[in-house]
């Protein structure tokens, strides 16, 4: 039976997945590891954070393009 693939439902192994630790993974989404730890425990993710992750899933956008935008929008990050 072929394995699916991980999704935003799952996003501890979605992260696994993609062999990040959660300071690394969350950080592309503008979120810090203690938020991605809550949403890998259960809590409930925003929609937009869903979009995001799905278009990161999708390659619709790579690390580079999700870095230029999170410098845009949250210049601190």
């Amino acid at each position: 039976m072929a394995r699916k693939s991980p999704t935003i439902n799952d996003p501890s192994e979605l992260r696994k997945s993609a062999g990040l630790n959660q300071t690394e993974f969350w950080k592309r989404f503008g979120v810090t590891q203690s938020g991605g730890s809550r949403y890998e425990s259960g809590r409930s993710m925003p929609t937009p954070l869903k979009v995001l992750m799905q278009a990161w899933i999708d390659k619709l956008v790579d690390d580079a393009a999700m870095a230029k935008l999170l410098k845009k929008v949250a210049p601190g990050k």
